[in-house]
Parts: structure tokens; C-alpha cells; sequence
């Protein structure tokens, strides 16, 4: 099978629940198309354990913050913190369940 490029590179992507499960193979795939990516979940060590080997695996810029999607606060530190660092969201995957809709993310 031949590679895909889908032009991610120097994408910024928030990925939340991605600790594990679907979160975590977005966050590895859009890691290995070279998009810098912000991963959060609200288990402190598997948040790094997931963190590591996505570096690991494809040498991605990746930003880690624990967060718990049901708590607005969180979500808007998630998104800061994200802005901070890289300037800009490019592209934001909603992999946790009972948290903040999409539509509600302070992203404007």
C-alpha cells in the first residue's frame, strides 16, 4: 500500500481523549503526518505514557495536558494553552464522550 500525504505538516491539532482507544490512533496518525498535536486526557499517567511513545514513534511535537472535557474551565485551558504554544488550531477531534460539544470550544 503506498503512503497517504495528507498535507498535515506544521497542522495544529487538538485531540481530546486521546490517551487510549480511537483518541490515541488519531493522535498517532495525525502525529506521523507530521502535524503538531495537543493530547489530553484525564488520567495523569497514561496521558504520559501515551505522550512518550507518540514521540517516540514518529518525532512529533506533542503537548500533553491533562483535562477533563466536562469541565468548561479545563476546555479553556486545553485551548490556550494549545494557542500559546503553537499560535492557531487548524484542527480539533472530539474523542472524549459527555464533554463539551465541538461547537461550544472557545476557538474564535
Amino acid at each position: 500500500m503506498l503512503p497517504v500525504e495528507l498535507g498535515l505538516t506544521d497542522r495544529v491539532a487538538i485531540i481530546t481523549g486521546s490517551s487510549r482507544g480511537i483518541g490515541k490512533a488519531i493522535a498517532l496518525g495525525l502525529a506521523h503526518e507530521h502535524a503538531k498535536i495537543t493530547i489530553c486526557a484525564r488520567e495523569e499517567k497514561q496521558l504520559r505514557a501515551t505522550e512518550e511513545e507518540i514521540k517516540r514513534l514518529t518525532g512529533s511535537d506533542v503537548l500533553a495536558l491533562k483535562a477533563d472535557v466536562k469541565d468548561k474551565n479545563d476546555v479553556k485551558r486545553l485551548v490556550s494553552d494549545t494557542i500559546t504554544k503553537y499560535g492557531r488550531i487548524d484542527v480539533c477531534f472530539v474523542g472524549a464522550s459527555g464533554g463539551v460539544r465541538t461547537r461550544d470550544l472557545p476557538l474564535a
